[in-house]
């Protein structure tokens, strides 16, 4: 597995706000922490990372609810 840069499956469950994750993520242990970002994967299905190029990715299926 490359440390550098992995993929995590997200569903729309995971998502907040407007379909955004943040990074890192809870899994993710304290020693590789960098400061908060939050990365749109509503948009294009996924996002990746500027700090450490983890790749959020939705999960196949997964429908992003944008009801009012």
């Amino acid at each position: 597995m490359n440390q550098t840069s992995s993929t995590v499956e997200v569903t729309s469950k995971d998502l907040h706000g407007h379909g955004v994750v943040f990074c890192p993520n809870p899994k993710m242990p304290l020693w590789s922490g960098h400061p908060r970002v939050f990365i749109d994967v509503a948009g294009t299905g996924e996002g990746k990372c500027p700090y450490c190029g983890t790749v959020y990715k939705l999960k196949a299926g997964e429908v992003v609810g944008h009801g009012h």
